[in-house]
């Protein structure tokens, strides 16, 4: 046996031993008890981070299960991350001087293609150096074309049953990105803007945006505001910039009559509140913003600025015109803006896809409720029902080309008052329009949204493998084509970051009961965010940025897996520090000296006789079956921290500090009693941290049992742990 542990230098042997021996694979055994995990699929466009590395939660349990003898699938997968990639792609392009615009959409698919193909690969090989327990022969893409065409029948049964709609209304877009967002993709930043009390006809009213006055069609006021009840009805006559106008004055519950001077201008266009007053009073849309972020031609001498430019140049015009009352430099107010590059977003308005949330969601709910699905941390289980409860309906639309083209066909022949006939299919583009019979069609240029294909994951995996293309929906029990589907499915447990509860979890919930009339999952196990020593998040312009792989070549992948949850709490952000790694590696090292000095000191001599009444090894035997029973009910609880922190006092502190050095002159003397529980009592240990270090553990299990022998062989003594804690 070594004098070190080297981890660089057994870690790819061991794994490539696993894989090749069959470790990993996952077959229909009923026999068994099944435990499966749908890995959360990483994006494919890039390299892995440190938050990735939470897999280690996955790969606890499914090595852990293993261990207790059942049959264990850990499906892995990849997101094409539509709008992600194509983001990522897009400052690829700009390197070399060029732009997306530069190329027709087959051709920017296909190059996109090609370079997310080439990032997949690498990302797949760090899943391995981490020591991921993944059946890869198993693994799936988002835009593999069984995938698809689960997610085409998915969006048509939707469409069929009513819960697909097609509608204009205001979208949060970025018009840097190109693409509209739903409203979980938002983030909300407060920012403080000067306010500006225009002259607005008879009134002075308070505008953040000046600029979109030329898209106003009406001035509203609160209905109870008796300051402005002889105005309501009546048209008010204003001077504008680019000559006069008329507007209605309004009353609508929507305003605020403490807001400035209480009165409102109406811009059905741009402002989501302002949209949904244009449809009680069916007033009309003017838009003054395009997609490229400049002013319209309604805007006169102001279009093609941009919008700041914009507001500068109205605002400055108005003064000459004496159209400005005053402003208030200081006015602090929310502000939308886009996720990805912080721009500005602007509601505009574009004709979507919509999932008619409501059903979806009542249905979840009630099957939460229901205790059909749990949540650990508890605490999430209230956050689901409230993200539920709350949902909107559902933009699935995005205006991007890499992404699962929609299947939705409009008739260029048939105008039915101005509104467009669609033909929705499950993926082939149909023969003819219903309506006219023309074959005059035109495919929907948009794509879905990525939550929307992987909020299918867990079925849509599992109904692939089991080579289930034109599956019908509520699977069949009695059809044996779906043994591998019925066997794994519903999976055992949804692990993941907390921060996507809502954008995924809750929609895979939502998905899974209107496809399959079952839960995905029947466990929800939500880990926090991996933050620095301070607490702050991560990011490049802070320089506090760990790379695991980084890590893994300096202190080995087991020393990076043990850092995440020592001293944690699950569901808890977790504080990381290179200085935590370092400790961690030595505790791998401190495994091995242990199977070391054991292994060095096991040639018993058989003339040594030596009696179990020793007070010492009897002391050694009671508190390893403490540790042991402590051990699993804290695995059965999904409490994985407190288990690691057991084994790691119980090793480092009883086990070698005491025990081994009250008893190693009697080890080495060739006790056999003595050798017999040291190597036992450590072996056992070796089990029990396998799950949280793989590799020290294998390398040492091979020492002591053969290069061909696995730890995953072994199995716990003690097998009544398994299954799901429940709620009491």
């Amino acid at each position: 046996m070594e004098p070190k542990f080297i981890p660089s230098q057994v870690e790819e042997k061991i794994y490539k031993f696993w894989e090749e021996k069959g470790y990993f694979k996952a077959k229909v055994d009923k026999n068994k008890k099944p435990f499966s995990i749908i890995l959360p699929p990483p994006n494919a466009n890039a390299d892995l981070h440190l938050g990735q590395t939470m897999y280690v939660y996955e790969d606890i349990m499914v090595r852990y299960h293993k261990l207790l003898g059942d049959e264990v699938l850990w499906l892995p997968g990849a997101d094409h991350a539509g709008f992600e990639t194509q983001y990522v792609f897009e400052k690829h392009l700009q390197k070399q001087g060029k732009s997306r615009f530069d190329y027709d959409r087959d051709t920017l698919y296909k190059m996109i293609w090609d370079f997310v193909i080439n990032n997949k690969s690498n990302m797949e090989n760090q899943l391995k150096r981490l020591g991921f327990a993944l059946d890869w022969s198993k693994e799936k893409f988002t835009l593999d074309p069984d995938i698809v065409k689960i997610v085409y029948k998915t969006f048509k049964k939707l469409y069929d049953d009513g819960l697909v709609y097609r509608s204009e209304r205001l979208v949060n877009y970025c018009t840097k990105c190109g693409t509209g967002f739903s409203d979980l993709e938002v983030v909300h930043v407060e920012r403080t803007d000067p306010l500006y009390y225009m002259k607005y006809g008879s009134f002075i009213l308070a505008t953040v945006r000046p600029e979109t006055k030329f898209g106003d069609t009406a001035v509203a006021v609160n209905p109870k505001d008796k300051r402005y009840k002889k105005w309501v009805g009546q048209e008010i006559e204003v001077e504008g910039l680019i000559g006069k106008f008329r507007v209605k004055v309004i009353a609508d519950e929507a305003i605020d009559p403490k807001f400035g001077t209480g009165v409102a201008k109406v811009t059905p266009a741009h402002d989501m509140t302002d949209f949904e007053i244009g449809k009680r009073h069916d007033l009309e849309m003017k838009q003054v913003i395009g997609f490229d972020g400049k002013l319209t031609a309604i805007a006169g001498p102001y279009a093609g600025l941009r919008v700041k430019a914009a507001r500068e140049k109205v605002v400055e015009d108005m003064k000459k015109k004496g159209l400005i009352d005053h402003i208030d430099e200081n006015y602090t107010h929310t502000v939308s803006t886009c996720y990805k590059c912080n721009t500005t977003l602007e509601p505009l308005p574009i004709p979507q896809w919509y999932v008619r949330i409501r059903p979806l969601a009542d249905r979840a709910i009630k099957e939460i409720k229901a205790k059909k699905i749990y949540f650990l941390p508890k605490r999430f289980k209230k956050m689901a029902i409230q993200w539920l409860t709350n949902f909107h309906d559902w933009n699935i639309s995005r205006q991007v080309v890499w992404g699962i083209r929609i299947p939705a066909w409009h008739c260029i022949d048939c105008d039915h008052g101005g509104i467009q006939e669609w033909v929705i299919t499950d993926g082939d583009k149909p023969e003819k329009c219903t309506k006219c019979q023309s074959t005059h069609l035109e495919q929907d240029i948009d794509t879905f949204d990525t939550w929307f294909s992987s909020a299918q994951w867990p079925y849509a995996t599992l109904l692939s493998q089991s080579g289930i293309s034109n599956f019908k929906f509520q699977i069949s029990k009695e059809n044996s084509e779906n043994d591998f589907f019925n066997y794994f499915y519903p999976t055992s447990v949804m692990e993941t970051g907390y921060d996507i509860l809502p954008w995924w979890v809750a929609r895979m919930i939502m998905m899974g009961y209107y496809v399959i009339d079952k839960p995905p999952f029947r466990l929800v196990f939500l880990h926090g965010l991996v933050r620095d020593k301070k607490g702050q998040k991560m990011s490049k312009s802070k320089g506090n940025v760990i790379n695991p792989i980084d890590m893994v070549d300096k202190y080995g992948a087991d020393a990076l897996r043990m850092s995440l949850l020592f001293g944690a709490k699950e569901g808890n952000d977790i504080s990381m520090s290179e200085e935590k790694i370092v400790g961690m590696r030595n505790f791998t090292n401190k495994i091995w000296n242990i199977g070391r000095f054991i292994h060095l000191n096991q040639i018993p001599n058989p003339n040594v006789k030596f009696q179990m009444s020793n007070t010492i090894l009897k002391e050694l035997k009671k508190e390893f079956e403490e540790e042991k029973k402590a051990y699993l009910k804290n695995m059965k609880n999904y409490q994985f921290t407190k288990a690691l922190d057991l084994v790691y006092d119980f090793l480092w502190h009883r086990f070698a500090d005491y025990y081994i050095e009250q008893l190693k002159d009697d080890l080495r003397t060739g006790k056999i009693d003595v050798l017999e529980v040291l190597r036992s009592v450590y072996k056992e240990n070796l089990i029990m941290l396998h799950p949280f270090a793989p590799f020290v553990t294998e390398a040492v299990w091979k020492v002591f049992e053969g290069e061909e022998k696995s730890i995953l062989d072994s199995r716990f003594m003690i097998q009544d742990s398994r299954g799901f804690i429940h709620e009491s």
